[in-house]
C-alpha cells in the first residue's frame, strides 16, 4: 500500500471514530511519526496533504528536518519522544511543540534555550510504569504551576502513552484518566493515541493522535 493509500485509510478511520465519539474531524490532529522513515517518505506524505510529522530522537529528527528542507518542504514538527536536557539546544527552533515535557528541570532548560514561544505539552505517566517517563497523575497540578509561569513556554496540554495491548480497548482508561486530568486543569491538548489505539483515544478526547505505523509501515526499531 502506498503511503497516499495509507494515509487515507487512517483519516477514514479518524473520521469514523470522531462521528461515533459526536465529534468533527477537524478536532483531531494527525501527525505522521516518522521514526527512522527518510526524508522522501516524509515528503511523499506531505504531498499527500499531511502537514504535522512526530520525531522522538533529536539527532535523527534534525538531519532529517534539514533534508526534508532541502527538499523544498517544510512541515510542522512535533518532538514527541524523550527529550534529555542536554539535547534542547539541538531541539530549539527546529520543533513547533513540544509534547514531552516530563520534569519541571527540563522546562526551565526549554525555557532558556527557546529564545521565543513554544507550545509544551506535559507527558503524564497515567499507568504509572516504570520503564515509561512522565508526571505522575498526582503530581500535575503542582508542576503545571510552576511551568506555566516560565518565560517562552505555553502550556497548552497532556501527553501520555498507553501501555501496549493487543486489545484497544484495555488503553480505555487510561486515555480517560488523563482527559479528565486536562479538563480539571482547563487546558485544550491532549495527545493521546497510537497506530493500535488511536480510535479508542479519539473516542476519549484525544485532540492530537501519534500515527506511524498505519501510514509508513513496520519499521525495525
Amino acid at each position: 500500500m502506498s503511503i497516499r493509500d495509507a494515509l487515507e485509510r487512517v483519516r477514514e478511520r479518524i473520521e469514523a471514530a470522531c462521528q461515533r465519539a459526536g465529534r468533527g474531524p477537524d478536532e483531531v490532529t494527525l501527525i505522521g511519526v516518522t521514526k527512522t522513515v527518510g526524508p522522501e517518505a516524509v515528503v511523499e506524505a506531505y504531498e499527500a496533504g499531511l502537514r504535522d510529522f512526530g520525531e522522538n530522537r533529536v539527532q535523527e529528527a534534525v538531519a532529517k528536518i534539514d533534508a526534508v528542507a532541502r527538499l523544498g518542504v517544510e512541515p510542522h514538527w512535533h518532538m514527541i519522544g524523550h527529550l534529555q536536557k542536554n539535547k534542547v539546544k539541538l531541539a530549539a527552533g527546529r520543533f513547533g511543540i513540544i509534547h514531552s515535557v516530563d520534569s519541571v528541570r527540563l522546562s526551565r532548560e526549554i525555557s532558556r534555550r527557546y529564545g521565543s514561544h513554544v507550545p509544551v505539552l506535559l507527558e503524564v505517566n497515567v499507568a504509572q510504569d516504570a520503564a515509561k517517563f512522565g508526571f505522575a497523575p498526582e503530581e500535575v497540578a503542582t508542576a503545571l504551576k510552576e511551568i506555566a509561569v516560565l518565560p517562552h513556554l505555553d502550556v497548552r496540554g497532556l501527553m501520555t502513552i498507553a501501555p501496549f495491548t493487543t486489545n484497544s480497548e484495555e488503553t480505555r482508561p487510561t486515555f480517560r484518566r488523563l482527559r479528565e486530568l486536562r479538563d480539571g486543569l482547563a487546558l485544550t491538548e491532549l495527545s493521546m493515541g497510537m497506530s493500535g489505539d488511536f480510535e479508542v483515544a479519539i473516542e476519549e478526547g484525544a485532540t492530537m493522535v501519534r500515527v506511524g505505523t498505519a501510514i509508513f509501515g513496520p519499521r525495525d526499531s
